[in-house]
């Protein structure tokens, strides 16, 4: 089993949600999606993100744009600039949640990243949410009543709190088998490993 916390307002996590359902498939192991609102991670565990964004290193900077295309590009994936950035997802996120029970989360987080990473769409908004349930074939009316209901404001705030509890402090972060924890798009090949390397040991 593959656990996956994401937030879609990150590029990185975008690659990463894209890329690791490939690899769960071929592999034959089911991932459960556990959104969060990765804000909650930097306020309390990771503030160190804010003080690089305030303070970039400009050659760093210029290398980690060159570096995301070059993720991108490999991904066969848009990956754009948006004018609005940092982004408040916690709408979008809330939606993932209450869809997730349904088994109707992953095309919604797909149509929320490809709005916001791809076409440059402030998922913040609305109407922006409401294109990206039509894309994905949600209820719009439905999932704007379910995400104001305390519930599901809870469950997000508990997958984030249950993260920093394992360890986490960014998006995205995956754990193999419970314990076994990584973090970004990069260390696909390394959660890769870790489930070949555990089917080994079991049989």
């Amino acid at each position: 089993m593959i656990e996956f916390y994401f937030d879609c307002s990150s590029p990185w996590t975008y690659l990463a949600f894209h890329n690791i359902q490939p690899l769960a498939k071929e592999l034959g192991e089911e991932i459960v999606w556990k959104p969060i609102l990765v804000g909650g991670l930097f306020n309390t565990v990771n503030p160190s993100v804010y003080e690089s964004r305030a303070n970039p290193v400009p050659a760093k900077a210029a290398y980690a744009k060159k570096d995301l295309q070059d993720w991108a590009r490999l991904a066969g994936l848009t990956i754009v600039a948006p004018t609005v950035f940092p982004v408040n997802s916690v709408k979008a996120m809330r939606g993932c949640v209450w869809l997730a029970p349904q088994g109707r989360m992953a095309e919604f987080a797909r149509a929320t990243f490809e709005a916001y990473w791809g076409r440059d769409e402030d998922i913040s908004q609305d109407e922006v949410l409401a294109g990206v349930c039509k894309r994905a074939g949600v209820d719009a009316q439905a999932l704007f009543a379910a995400i104001a209901r305390q519930e599901i404001k809870d469950a997000l705030r508990a997958n984030a709190d249950e993260l920093m509890a394992r360890g986490g402090f960014g998006s995205p972060t995956m754990f193999v088998d419970g314990e076994d924890m990584y973090f970004g798009n990069d260390r696909l090949p390394l959660v890769r490993a870790a489930i070949e390397r555990a089917r080994t040991k079991t049989r």
